[in-house]
């Protein structure tokens, strides 16, 4: 049996969003392969901690036994460098970043540099480095990690049967927590001009994160009258998600940045042509052959490619037959448990 491991997280482990459902895959293909593994998750107020989630990240890494290895996610421990630098010659620390908070969309300058500031001393606190794709381990190099010290494992999929579509009226799908970065705004104004064309859009994604700009896209949608054909439906469980992707023709992620874009692969491995943005990481999780990519925050060309990807069915198929040869190139989750595990080995040697 590998040594115990402890991850610890920014509030409910059990959360939908793409950054907890890779930390509690990545836990479950870990304890498959021998790892146990404890997962707390912290409360108070993150990434801008309050006292409540200092004083829970101090009582959580001084309640670890000397020399423990102890899997931070990037959420919880970017704001605090000071409560890791108490720690970080008596247990052995790993971050796991999904992509750097500084990153987000919708900081201000100060933020950005608050954030820039207390997570490049936090990496710097930790032993070595998981990052979820090549793209935020070459970001990671503007906080000053060495190349030596990260481990890239990127999110693996659940095996799926192709989607078989929505009929007549082309569904598009859209996964992402309503949220700026993520750009519903920019989908819900590129959609508006397509109204000519049949079509509905369903989005899955969590409605408490940002309650301002949800308020903002429904507005939107309601400006437009377009309150039938675009539903913003919340978070889905694991069954119903899986439902919407086989009932779904086109997966749609028009995020102004991703550290990955899980879901973008997650809608390959169910066959789906998709249309995103360059932002971040999703330059690269889209191979060229399943769908189109445009530059994040621009409605016209969104719009465009939208229009393209629906009024065409020949080339829409052609999309298709492109992710299906992506799918075969994905790796499953206890893949990916594997390769985590590796990289936990290749740290502590």
């Amino acid at each position: 049996m590998s040594h115990p491991v402890t991850l610890i997280v920014a509030g409910n482990p059990a959360q939908l969003t793409g950054g907890y459902v890779y930390d509690a895959r990545v836990v479950a293909a870990l304890r498959e392969h021998g790892w146990p593994v404890e997962v707390i998750g912290l409360e108070g107020r993150f990434p801008e901690p309050d006292a409540t989630a200092q004083k829970a990240l101090e009582n959580a890494l001084a309640a670890q036994p000397e020399g423990a290895h102890v899997i931070i996610d990037g959420l919880a421990m970017g704001g605090l460098p000071d409560v890791l630098e108490t720690h970080t010659q008596r247990l052995t620390l790993t971050a796991l970043i999904h992509h750097p908070l500084a990153d987000e969309t919708g900081l201000g300058d100060a933020e950005r540099e608050r954030f820039l500031i207390s997570e490049t001393r936090a990496l710097s606190a930790v032993r070595d480095v998981i990052v979820t794709s090549l793209f935020t381990a070459r970001r990671l190099a503007d906080f000053q990690v060495a190349a030596q010290r990260l481990h890239v494992v990127e999110p693996g999929v659940t095996r799926a049967t192709p989607a078989h579509g929505n009929g007549d009226v082309p569904r598009l799908l859209c996964v992402a927590t309503v949220t700026p970065r993520k750009g519903h705004d920019v989908l819900v104004e590129a959609l508006a001009t397509l109204t000519d064309l049949p079509w509905t859009c369903d989005c899955i994604g969590g409605l408490d994160r940002a309650p301002a700009h949800v308020a903002h896209v429904q507005q939107r949608i309601a400006a437009h009258g377009l309150e039938e054909r675009i539903h913003l439906l919340g978070e889905r469980s694991a069954d119903a998600l899986d439902k919407a992707y086989h009932t779904s023709d086109i997966f749609v992620l028009p995020s102004h940045y991703e550290g990955y874009g899980m879901v973008v692969s997650e809608a390959l491995a169910h066959a789906l042509p998709v249309v995103t943005t360059t932002g971040g990481a999703l330059a690269h999780t889209l191979p060229d052959d399943a769908g189109l990519k445009v530059p994040p925050g621009d409605v016209e060309a969104l719009a465009a490619a939208l229009r393209e990807m629906l009024g065409d069915p020949r080339k829409r198929q052609a999309w298709c037959e492109g992710a299906e040869r992506a799918q075969a190139s994905l790796r499953d989750w206890s893949q990916v448990g594997a390769a985590f595990a590796a990289a936990l080995q290749r740290g502590a040697a």
